[in-house]
């Protein structure tokens, strides 16, 4: 009985919770294709009338083929150095763990979750590399934020992995570069995908990050797109909200299909770390 009653206020707090996710996810999807006065009251009303042309207007008044293309290009290049960074970092800090100068090293890395990032100095140290507002800049800003995570999270999904492979590998001849890319790599495509999947999601949804370092709506990714356009369309809701839709659809889609693989590269590192 105990049990029973445990299990179902443990049900009903995921269900308050999960609510508070929801509700506020509906009320936008219905008042996006809602006209301008229905929307004003931002209520769970089904619209009078769909409509489905305010999706079209926004893509055409609010920029936002732009942002995506900006977005995604930010988001799938500095993802892709951050893992070419990380996995070898990781890799080396944990076979080398047990020497002095390699765990500092580490420590210092992963110092970086907890400290505060200074824009201020930040944007300096990007103006005296000549990287400010250019899209390589941005590329390496992006990595260099997720590094020290993720060289935490694969350190602990690397420290599963048996020596013994290394050994072996290297009594057959492998040499250093061959040993991780061809021993190694393969062994590392859950937490690749969890740190792919994680920073990629990270840096589609950074807003700061665009306002600080990059100028000019070329640059713009969507975020900022949407920054903008509730500055110009605040009175019309219905559009903000086909707007917000427009730009949470991504990120729901690729969660949804991937949380699993999250999942996954997290648990496993959390129990071999």
């Amino acid at each position: 009985m105990k049990r029973r009653i445990q299990t179902i206020l443990q049900n009903l707090i995921a269900w308050i919770f999960s609510a508070i996710i929801v509700i506020p996810i509906i009320i936008i999807a219905l008042n996006s294709f809602k006209n301008v006065k229905e929307s004003n009251s931002m209520s769970f009303h089904l619209p009078s009338i769909w409509e489905f042309t305010n999706y079209l207007e926004v893509i055409k008044r609010g920029n936002l083929l732009v942002g995506f293309r900006n977005s995604f290009s930010y988001a799938l290049l500095s993802t892709l150095l951050l893992l070419v960074v990380t996995l070898p970092c990781a890799f080396v800090l944990q076979r080398r763990g047990a020497k002095r100068l390699y765990r500092i090293l580490y420590y210092v890395l992963i110092i970086g979750i907890a400290l505060p990032l200074n824009n201020i100095a930040l944007m300096k140290v990007m103006v005296g590399l000549h990287l400010m507002n250019t899209r390589v800049g941005i590329y390496l800003l992006y990595a260099a934020i997720g590094l020290p995570l993720s060289v935490f999270i694969a350190h602990g999904f690397m420290s599963g992995i048996p020596r013994e492979l290394d050994e072996a590998a290297v009594i057959d001849g492998c040499s250093a570069g061959n040993l991780f890319l061809k021993v190694i790599l393969p062994l590392l495509k859950p937490v690749a995908s969890t740190l792919f999947i994680l920073n990629f999601l990270n840096t589609w949804n950074d807003f700061t990050m665009a306002i600080y370092f990059l100028n000019g709506s070329d640059k713009m990714p969507v975020t900022l797109s949407v920054y903008n356009f509730f500055g110009q369309f605040q009175k019309s809701w219905n559009l903000v909200c086909a707007d917000i839709m427009l730009t949470a659809l991504p990120v729901l889609i690729v969660y949804l299909f991937a949380q699993k693989y999250i999942i996954q590269g997290l648990t496993s590192g959390a129990v071999k770390g």
